[in-house]
This record gives structure tokens, sequence and C-alpha cells, in this order.
């Protein structure tokens, strides 16, 4: 692309340097950085991009864009001053790759739990209709068939628009992606434009990074009040914060419930392990999934589909064909009659939700047993909480290590147990080893029982230390299963 072009579309606030050369490409990070890129420095919470200017241009770039000068400009670089880089990194980047959302439809998934779930059921009923579509979530990003890994949920403004570019340059109509409160934060989804957006739930979750409950709810709401007036907004209008996400919303807003007057609504007719036979929009439709909170996650997904245009009847018969996500309430049978669910549940709402399910369906006809834990360097004030719904919603829990990352997993199964009482400690296991743990419940579990294992879900790894070890809890469970 021209620079000259790139610099008429996002007017920076003064250009120094020449505006006829070309740029190759935009990047962040100044060790990616290759001849005739655009280095973008931007003042970030760990480390400050401005720094590595000079790296930049020792790389090869041929333009920056930044705050502030350095001391010593290069005379064969194009410096684009704004005032604030983070703001204008999405709007480069979209730029850049072909302004990807003007080519196909957009729609962003955001709050505490079920962002995955129903951005990936969105992205599966979509290309089962025949439409090319693109995924952007926690578990892996997608390019209509085509997976490419990802280690978070919402990726930095480059890595996004260049993905999306690449789902629209291969004829993607449809993209559906997580969109998290960091990302809203920090900038990252900038310059994007979004065909609609849907509100899950909201509850504690990344204090460590918002410091307070307001400022997380309020990344969340200022995805909704940036939507276009063309959009389309979904809240559930069962959360307490549902209405408050879209009150200053242009889009066109539509509530889904199970409990309260909706424009969709759902209700559980009868619910096992294997699934529930539910009315849904006044239509009798039986699905493969467990729980209340999931009847709201494919409301949500039906409530898309027909404000995509799908009609009602194809978007049912798709939900009966719909399959769990990966980590997602995934359930695994003992030859004896144990059954096991895996589940990504790491907030004290999302355990909370997925042991009130397992005791909905077991009814007391067996023990409901707990393996859970909390990860390392995030948010400390959720680990006693975490503790306390699983001790309150089970029969029997083991506290153990989740991702420790770096700290020390004792620790952090203490902070856990520092939420109970004397008498509940006495009645909690604590094994540090995850796979000890898993296996003793396993091992002692009679049939009929059900094992909790939460917090991990799809991942197949377990940080510890810092280093990345190979783990999953589904093969640890079948170990033990002899399955």
């Amino acid at each position: 692309m021209k620079l000259k072009t790139l610099i008429e579309a996002c007017r920076p606030a003064r250009v120094v340097g020449p505006t006829t050369g070309e740029v190759t490409g935009i990047e962040i990070d100044s060790r990616k950085i290759e001849a005739g890129n655009l280095f973008i420095a931007m003042r970030g919470t760990q480390v400050d991009g401005h720094a590595y200017i000079a790296k930049a241009q020792e790389m090869g770039a041929n333009a920056v864009a930044c705050e502030s000068l350095p001391e010593k400009p290069a005379s064969d670089v194009t410096y684009l001053l704004y005032p604030n880089t983070e703001e204008v990194a999405g709007v480069l980047a979209t730029q850049f790759y072909g302004n990807p959302t003007s080519r196909l439809k957009l729609v962003g998934v955001t709050g505490t739990n079920g962002k995955t779930t129903i951005a990936t059921l969105l992205y599966h009923m979509f290309r089962r209709m025949g439409y090319k579509c693109g995924l952007c979530s926690t578990v892996c990003n997608y390019i209509d068939g085509r997976p490419v890994p990802t280690e978070v949920t919402t990726p930095d403004p480059i890595t996004l628009n260049r993905l999306l570019g690449q789902m629209a340059d291969e004829g993607c109509q449809y993209a559906f992606m997580e969109v998290s409160s960091h990302s809203v934060a920090q900038k990252r989804i900038a310059g994007l434009t979004f065909a609609g957006g849907i509100f899950t739930n909201l509850t504690r979750d990344h204090m460590d990074y918002h410091k307070t409950f307001e400022n997380y709810r309020d990344a969340k709401k200022a995805f909704f009040d940036a939507l276009p007036k063309h959009a389309f907004a979904i809240t559930n209008a069962d959360d307490k914060n549902g209405m408050i996400m879209v009150q200053n919303t242009r889009a066109t807003v539509k509530t889904y419930s199970l409990r309260s007057a909706a424009d969709y609504k759902a209700r559980i007719l009868e619910e096992s392990f294997e699934g529930m036979n539910l009315e849904m929009d006044g239509r009798e439709v039986s699905v493969q999934f467990v729980g209340r909170f999931n009847v709201s996650n494919l409301l949500a997904v039906y409530a898309t589909a027909l404000m995509l245009g799908v009609g009602q009847e194809e978007a049912l018969i798709l939900l009966s064909v719909m399959k769990p996500v990966n980590g997602r309430f995934e359930t695994i049978r003992s030859r004896e009659g144990v059954t096991a669910i895996v589940d990504y549940a790491h907030t004290p709402d999302a355990l909370a939700n997925v042991l009130s399910t397992i005791n909905e369906v077991l009814r007391h006809r067996g023990q409901c047993w707990t393996v859970c834990g909390a990860g390392g360097n995030r948010d400390k004030g959720k680990r006693p909480l975490m503790a306390q719904e699983a001790v309150r919603n089970s029969d029997r829990v083991i506290i153990t290590s989740d991702n420790p990352r770096n700290e020390d997993p004792q620790e952090i199964i203490n902070d856990m147990l520092a939420g109970l009482s004397e008498d509940e400690r006495r009645h909690v296991l604590s094994i540090v080893d995850r796979r000890k743990a898993i296996r003793t419940a396993c091992m002692m579990a009679q049939p009929g029982d059900v094992i909790l294992v939460a917090g991990k879900g799809h991942e197949d790894y377990q940080i510890i230390q810092g280093v990345k070890h190979h783990f999953d809890d589904h093969e640890i469970i079948k170990e033990a299963f002899g399955i």
C-alpha cells in the first residue's frame, strides 16, 4: 500500500519526512519488523514502544506511527504523529488490510461466560448452511475450515485485522468473534465495523486488570455504545446488567430470557446428561446440551441467526444437530457408570452454573465430586469464592492446581482454602498435582456419581513456573477410567 494512501485515510496530526514510499506491512512488535514496514509505537502498561523506534528502524521500518518524535529522527523515515497511537493502531491496520469488515458481516460476543460457545456454534451453524465463515475464539481461530492457532481471546489489532483480511480475501461472508473486555479497553477492535453484538452475562472476572467491577462492566458496555445504527444488539434480559449494556447503543436491541418477558424465550421441558427437550420461541426442539446456562447460550445463537436472516424452522433444526464445544460440559463415562464432566468454568459464577446443572440432573441419585483450582498471576480475589461455590454445591471437593504460571501452586490452594470455614476445610482434599487429584476422584467415585473437572476445559497444557507442559484433563480421565 502507498504510504500516502494510508496517511490520507488515517489523518495524523503531523507528518515528518517523505510521503512517497510504500508500506509493506504493519507491526507493533519491533522484533517482527521487515523492510518497508510501518512500526506503531504504543505506550503499554509494561513497556513503551517509543523506546524501540530505533530498533524498528534498524530492522527496516520506513515509517513510524508515534506520539512524539525520537531525539534524532532519521531523514529517510516518515513519522506519523498521533495523540494516542493505541487508539489509531486498529484504524491503521483496518486500512492496510483493505477494511475487511466492509467485505464480511462481523458479529461480536461479549460477557463473562458463554462467549466461546455462542461464537463457535454460530460459526458451525452458518457453515452448515453453506456459507464460508471465520471464527475468532479462545479455543482456536478458523478461516472457513482452516484452523489458525491462538493464545488470547482477542488478538492485538494488527493480528486481528490480518486475520479478518484473510477471511475476507478467501471469500468468508460472516465472521464470529469473542470480544474480551481487555480488547475493548485496549482499543484492539478500533476500526472494525460490527454487524451485531451479543451480551451473555456479567460476573466477577479480570479484577487484576480492571481493578473494579464497574471498570469491567463499562469496558463491556463500550462495545455496545460503539455499535453503528444499522447493527443489532442482542442482550440477556435475565442478567441484571443486560439492559445496562444496551441503554446507550444506536443498534436495534433484541432481548432473550428464560425467566422474564423478552423477544426470544425458552424453557426446559426435560433434561438428562445426554441433552434437553426445550420449548423455544413457542416451538419444541431437542438439543445435545445440558443446563440453563446452555439454554441461554442457545437462545443467543437462535436470536442472532434470525437477525441475520435465517428462518425460524431452519434455525431450530440446525440447533438440534449442534454439539457442545470442546471443553464445555463435555461428558466422559466409565464402564462402571461414573460420569466425568470437563468444563472450562474458571469463575465463581461459571462454576456455580455448571454445578447447579449437574445437581438438577443428578437429583441426589449419586454424589457430585468437584476437582478445581485457580489460575496463577490472575485475580486473587476470586480464589476463595471458587472454593466456596465448589463446597456449597458438591458432595466431595478436591482442590488442586490449574495453571499456576509463575506462582507457587500450594499458595494458590491456600488462598482458596482461606474462603472456607474450619469445618469445611476438614471435608476438602487438597492435592497439588492435578493428575493425582483427577485420578483420586475417578478412583473414589462410585457408579452413579458425577465428577466435575473444572477450570481448563479445552486447554491441553499446564503452565508451571512459566514453562508450558502438555496436560489434557480428557486424557487423564480416560486413563483413570481405563477407556
